[in-house]
């Protein structure tokens, strides 16, 4: 099951929990309000999970491939990592569903705080257009994951400050009405 927090502030090890003493627990409903949709499926079956095929049609999720993030399976592996990393946006959802090994994605909450969505074998999270976030390994330095777009993929990330594009003031539209 996933589990997020609000992160700490230190500047160390990108790839550590990061969670602050004590841990401030965020919950799915706090995500969801975030426009963060999560959902746990059964990655061993992935190739014939009916719930997959279902949120895939119901979603409009016609392109997928699988990323293997692994200094032995990810050309410029170094150079990806600190990319992921970096905090951006993307015009179009983010949807990415762990097959193997685990990671972190951190999003900004409505008054731009970190947290940390810890993530795994089985998991699923929808990031909507527009959110500010950013994805690294964990300590285990190795992930699978499926990555699924509507139509054609778009790869293009957007740094931070990407405040004037649509799909920000949409989102930020999204949180004003959810407050």
């Amino acid at each position: 099951m996933v589990e997020a927090w609000y992160m700490d502030e230190s500047q160390e090890d990108q790839r550590a929990p990061h969670r602050q003493r004590p841990n401030h627990a965020v919950s799915l409903e706090q995500l969801r309000r975030l426009g963060v949709v999560y959902r746990r499926l059964d990655a061993d079956n992935y190739e014939t999970d009916p719930c997959l095929k279902e949120i895939r049609r119901a979603e409009n999720y016609s392109w997928m491939d699988i990323v293997t993030i692994h200094k032995d399976k990810l050309p410029n592996y170094e150079e990806k990592i600190k990319t992921f990393y970096e905090e951006h946006l993307h015009l179009d959802d983010e949807i990415r569903y762990i097959l193997e090994g685990s990671g972190y994605f951190d999003v900004r909450d409505k008054d731009d705080k970190w947290i940390r969505i810890s993530m795994e074998k089985g998991d699923m999270i929808t990031l909507p257009a527009g959110i500010y976030h950013r994805f690294t390994l964990d300590e285990n330095n190795y992930v699978k994951a499926m990555r699924l777009f509507v139509g054609e993929p778009v790869w293009t990330a957007y740094n931070r400050p990407a405040d004037d594009f649509p799909a920000r003031k949409q989102y930020m539209k999204f949180l004003a009405d959810e407050a």
